[in-house]
């Protein structure tokens, strides 16, 4: 995930201040986002530069000129002086709330996640990723930044089948592997935000060579999902750097995976889940 840096005073402001600076394209960037600051938050690049009339490129450049990092950071800016305190910390909760209240509000925005997670699976893109994976010479799993801890957790429960998988959150160490790979490897790419520069570098990467390729991503339209033969959404309203609840979203699809996966091959899930317990046994009190 890329690295957020201070937030300016005011994201308007600042982009009010640049106008004479920028081109006409860019001109037109900057009166639509003036013009729309809370819808800006829930919508891709390709979307803004589509309701601009003007190409990726030119929101990218509009957003570099102006001041900040790339789209991400700027929507992230925007998220932030537009939000309450309390609302970066979590967006349905209020700083006067009790701790029970505070807890219930959590769970219930988890539970909410992934029931819009399970709306929008579509289950011949499930079938298809199971029999992708089931069949890999070798897979790839990788992400960057919060994506790393489930990256980790995807290489646990999948090694665990006997699939010959390689778990990686160095940028470079996968993008060293995905130079290595040939058709029948399987990539699966991990971003909520999409924008990432090196899962998606490293996605592009793979397909150049003839991998296969999934995604599990919160963003449709970002640009990993333009290396993706197979896409998963993790929908999710956070515009925080840290996201909670899209995690909860992302395992759950890992985990249904690994869950057909397992029952497709039981004997060997069963034997393996054995040796491993046999092999950990030693190390419990």
């Amino acid at each position: 995930m890329e690295t957020i840096l201070a937030p300016q005073p005011n994201s308007l402001s600042l982009i009010r201040s640049q106008l004479p600076a920028l081109n006409d394209s860019e001109v037109r960037v900057a009166n639509w986002v003036l013009q729309n600051p809370n819808e800006i938050i829930q919508l891709s690049m390709a979307q803004v530069a589509q309701e601009c009339g003007v190409s990726d490129t030119t929101v990218l450049r509009f957003c570099r000129n102006v001041g900040f990092r790339g789209y991400t950071h700027m929507k992230m800016m925007l998220a932030q002086d537009m939000a309450r305190p309390d609302q970066i910390v979590h967006e349905d909760v209020d700083v006067n709330d009790d701790p029970a209240t505070l807890a219930r509000k959590v769970f219930m925005t988890n539970i909410q996640v992934l029931r819009d997670t399970l709306e929008v699976m579509d289950m011949d893109t499930l079938a298809r990723a199971v029999t992708m994976i089931q069949n890999a010479r070798r897979i790839l799993i990788i992400g960057v930044g919060t994506s790393g801890p489930i990256v980790q957790d995807a290489h646990n429960k999948f090694f665990r089948l006997g699939l010959n998988c390689h778990g990686y959150t160095d940028s470079y160490l996968q993008l060293m592997e995905a130079a290595l790979l040939e058709p029948g490897d399987v990539v699966i790419g991990i971003s909520q935000s999409g924008s990432s520069t090196d899962p998606v570098t490293t996605l592009e990467q793979a397909k150049k060579n003839g991998a296969s390729t999934i995604v599990i991503t919160g963003n449709a339209q970002s640009p990993i999902t333009r290396h993706a033969d197979l896409t998963f959404l993790s929908p999710s309203k956070e515009n925080r750097s840290e996201v909670i609840a899209s995690r909860v979203a992302q395992i759950s699809i890992i985990d249904a995976l690994y869950v057909i996966l397992s029952l497709r091959n039981l004997e060997t899930s069963v034997r393996n889940e054995r040796k491993i317990w046999d092999a950990v046994l030693a190390k419990s009190i």
